[in-house]
């Protein structure tokens, strides 16, 4: 057995490490990613200890975000990136070349060439994927329609930098400032055909790679995976398919970068993608959620690794003037852009907070420019140490700006422009007359305050949640619906009942349900830990309110219970029930136990479905 073990050690350091002070940031109500930027910085080469591998610790970093644009894909269909092209497309391409502009006059006030500068400023204008999905999804945004913008936003961004990537070391040769090699296809075409394709040819070899494999995938991808995945679910075997769901997922990933050029993250998105396709989708986010999460915590930490603590104290000045850029420039524009499309005020705050920080792709970036001569080593240090603080800041720039949307509400602002927003016809193309917030293009981002009580909250409106909600409609008795999917709150809205958007876990949310005055709460959310949130909230504003909550095992029900829920049933036990009464019926001539009459029944044995229905 070798002792030189640095996968192990590295594994075992970056997480244990990131464990202890993720918990402690998590205990002094910090983002835990701030603790594992700090296990990173501890176990790097620029503090004394310990020091993981510098090489392997990006490359298990990498595996995170393949995995994580994996899980965006499998909830983010082609129409959803097709509804956000508009502002999308050009918002992150105005972005991009303000942001560049920005460091490239950084650059040229520090004295660095042209091209050192270019590539400066374009490693500060792209965000982190991996940040901006765990800020979106800590918020449940992802599937509403900032969320969807945001997504879509990084998509382009990434887009723009796998042409960076292949043009930078080609421009490099070009003009002589560094020493790259141009695009591999292309100097195999000059060395076999003699053909000099050019700055232009590269551009168009590129979009040509890029078009071809999304082709690839919605042609033969889309039949092929779910296909595949379809196979391999009708084995049985749970190991095998969430293998399966990895060999995609990586494989994907993997070919699409040596085969087309294109970013293993945005390889593995259009994998999920075309995975999203199947109903099996949702099994197959469930199967790769624990690597997902694993792998992401390395990514954090190999990004503290790279963190020289020295630049703070040696260039105060030039970092802070990075920072800027990060924080507030690329802020300041995307919140101006996507106001220019007319978008409300709380979508312009949302993507303006979640692209003020940068991530892997600059880190590419910043390494690719100084292996090309390009870019100074000082460069890559304020790249990296910029990444960190905005990374570190990110949460509070979230927090300021739902206070500063929460305080404009107060003002009427940001009401008066929601309600004033036009609304394009979606048959004639025209405007039509200011939405009413029953239609409002965000009211499914805006709640409004119910004005019921002694009702009933219904969390989540899923499979379990709907049939309970039409129970609730049937026998008249009043409901409101608590929900975070956009698409779910506009199909309620459309059916005349009362919904309001948002995560449940806070409190301003319970507020709006009117939670204090109701008289009893539904906990229809498969979430364990959300449930238990909600529960230990709401029992905390209502005393003495009637809590029913679903769960999948007997330890979520003795948690639900510990946390104040009265009923908690348990999915898989009212199934047994179901079917151990029809046996009884056809086997000892039993009736039916509802024909029975259940009245002496005890809070934890509630009625079932009838296995007739």
């Amino acid at each position: 057995m070798p002792h030189d073990t640095p996968l192990i050690s590295t594994i075992v350091g970056g997480l244990v490490l990131a464990f202890i002070f993720g918990a402690i940031a998590n205990r002094l109500k910090l983002p835990p990613l701030v603790g594992y930027l700090i296990a990173g910085v501890l176990v790097g080469p620029h503090t004394p200890g310990y020091v993981a591998d510098q090489n392997l610790a990006p490359e298990l970093a990498e595996i995170g975000v393949i995995l994580l644009m994996f899980g965006v894909g499998l909830h983010f269909s082609l129409k959803d990136l097709l509804s956000v092209r508009g502002i999308a497309v050009p918002g992150a391409i105005v972005q991009i070349a303000f942001a560049t502009l920005l460091g490239w006059g950084l650059g040229e006030i520090l004295g660095w060439s042209t091209g050192g500068s270019l590539v400066f400023g374009l490693a500060l204008s792209v965000a982190s994927t991996v940040v901006l999905l765990k800020a979106l999804q800590e918020r449940r945004l992802v599937e509403t329609d900032r969320g969807k913008i945001a997504v879509g936003w990084l998509i382009v961004e990434d887009l723009a930098m796998v042409m960076a990537l292949v043009l930078i070391p080609a421009a490099a040769s070009i003009s002589g400032d560094g020493h790259g090699a141009v695009e591999p296809l292309s100097a195999a075409l000059n060395r076999m055909l003699g053909l000099d394709l050019g700055i232009g040819g590269i551009i168009g070899m590129t979009l040509l790679k890029v078009v071809l494999f999304v082709a690839l995938m919605l042609v033969f991808g889309r039949r092929v995976i779910p296909w595949t995945m379809h196979r391999i679910a009708h084995t049985g075997s749970r190991e095998l398919f969430r293998l399966g769901v990895l060999a995609i997922a990586l494989g994907v990933a993997f070919g699409a970068s040596k085969l087309f050029g294109v970013s293993l993250a945005l390889g593995a998105f259009f994998a999920g993608m075309v995975l999203a396709e199947s109903e099996l989708s949702h099994r197959a986010a469930q199967e790769s959620l624990p690597l997902r999460d694993a792998f992401a915590v390395l990514f954090f930490v190999s990004v503290g690794m790279l963190f020289d603590p020295n630049i703070i104290v040696n260039d105060p000045v030039t970092l802070l003037a990075t920072v800027f850029i990060i924080v507030i420039g690329k802020s300041v524009a995307a919140f101006v852009i996507v106001l220019a499309f007319r978008k409300p005020l709380s979508t312009a705050l949302t993507i303006s907070a979640s692209l003020a920080q940068i991530g892997e792709f600059s880190f590419i970036l910043a390494a690719l420019g100084v292996d090309l001569g390009l870019l100074p080593p000082e460069g890559r240090d304020l790249i990296l140490a910029g990444a960190i603080i905005s990374i570190i800041l990110n949460p509070l720039i979230f927090f300021i700006c739902d206070r500063l949307k929460q305080g404009l509400e107060k003002r009427g602002i940001a009401r008066h422009d929601l309600e004033a927003e036009a609304v394009p016809d979606t048959v004639s193309g025209t405007e039509s007359a200011p939405a009413t917030p029953a239609h409002a293009e965000t009211t499914a981002d805006e709640p409004h305050p119910t004005m019921l009580s002694g009702h009933v909250v219904l969390i989540g409106y899923g499979r379990v949640g709907s049939i309970v909600g039409q129970s609730l409609r049937s026998s008249g008795t009043p409901f409101v619906v608590v929900e975070d999917s956009d698409k779910r709150i506009a199909e309620l809205r459309d059916s005349h009942i009362e919904a309001i958007s948002g995560n449940a876990a806070l409190a301003e949310v319970l507020a709006y349900a009117n939670i204090a005055a109701a008289r009893s709460l539904v906990v229809a959310i498969p979430n364990a830990f959300e449930a238990c949130h909600v529960t230990e909230r709401a029992r905390a504003i209502n005393p003495s309110i009637l809590i029913v909550a679903r769960a999948h095992s007997d330890a979520e029900v003795e948690e639900l219970k510990r946390y104040g829920a009265d009923t908690v049933i348990m999915g898989e036990r009212e199934i047994a029930m179901g079917m151990v009464d029809r046996l009884a019926q056809v086997h000892h001539d039993r009736p039916h136990y509802e024909d029975e009459g259940r009245a002496g029944i005890m809070e934890d044995e509630p009625v079932t479905v009838s296995a007739k229905e």
